[in-house]
């Protein structure tokens, strides 16, 4: 297989990390690139990179940590989106070592060890700034949550999950129209949805109603997350594949609640 072709199988995820990361798609992915140029310009960093995952992900990071200074300078705000602006003032305010290792370690599904590589730092240091994440993100405000699932022991889970993290339901729906119904009656705070419902209606219209209506996170949940990151549109910023973790959605809601506001960005 070719170094291209190695890369290109890594690259939609890479690029959710970054989106995930940074609030942004386009910051996330002007990350993705200067990464990939770096490789381009070091016949070293090219030939890393093609040993897998986790060696694109190290790379990934010596940019980022290089240049994450520059990324929460608020001089050009003004020229920033809405959401992207309050993403970066945001930002300023937790420890970007300590989301970098939830993030890897959850939404990647990395070993604490293989994290440990990534960040250039020891498995200890990577459990404690995981555990010092969630303490940060935990002091966020609850929030009452909309959850659009067709499969009543997903949909059942995911309730019982956002219970424990101390947020409401304010509404659970199987279909488009029942989304449209609840997020009209509730104005929830976050929505949890699938993509494909009961009726065959889509979950992605059912977002875009909803964000008719309100600005408001959304985490995609999904067994065909490829049919999200295609780059031919605006990619969601929360993404996370079925089956999945319980610790994986609970990064997700306090990142998404972290950031605030977000329509799926471009």
């Amino acid at each position: 297989m070719s170094l291209g072709a190695k890369v290109a199988t890594n690259l939609p995820y890479l690029r959710r990390y970054a989106r995930a990361l940074t609030g942004s798609q386009q910051t996330g992915d002007a990350f993705v690139r200067a990464t990939l140029e770096a490789a381009l310009a070091d016949a070293e960093l090219r030939s890393a990179i093609g040993e897998g995952r986790v060696a694109l992900y190290r790379a990934f990071n010596k940019v980022w940590s290089s240049a994450f200074v520059d990324t929460v300078d608020h001089s050009g705000a003004g020229d920033l989106g809405l959401h992207e602006t309050a993403a970066q003032e945001r930002l300023a305010h937790i420890t970007p070592a300590n989301r970098q290792a939830l993030l890897l370690v959850t939404l990647e599904d990395f070993s604490v060890a293989e994290v440990a590589e990534i960040l250039d730092r020891s498995p200890a240091d990577v459990e404690a700034l995981v555990q010092e994440a969630i303490e940060e993100i935990d002091r966020e405000s609850t929030t009452s949550v909309l959850i659009i699932e067709d499969e009543p022991l997903i949909s059942m889970q995911l309730e019982d999950l956002v219970r424990s993290l101390g947020h409401d339901v304010c509404g659970m729906a199987a279909t488009r129209t029942q989304a449209r119904e609840i997020a009209t009656r509730e104005t929830p705070g976050l929505v949890l949805a699938d993509i494909q419902l009961a009726d065959g209606s889509s979950g992605l219209d059912a977002v875009d109603d909803i964000l008719k209506l309100v600005d408001v996170p959304v985490i995609f949940i999904t067994a065909y997350p490829e049919r999200l990151l295609t780059g031919d549109r605006p990619e969601p910023t929360y993404l996370i594949t079925k089956p999945f973790q319980e610790a994986t959605v609970r990064a997700a809601i306090s990142q998404a609640l972290f950031f605030g506001s977000s329509r799926p960005l471009s």
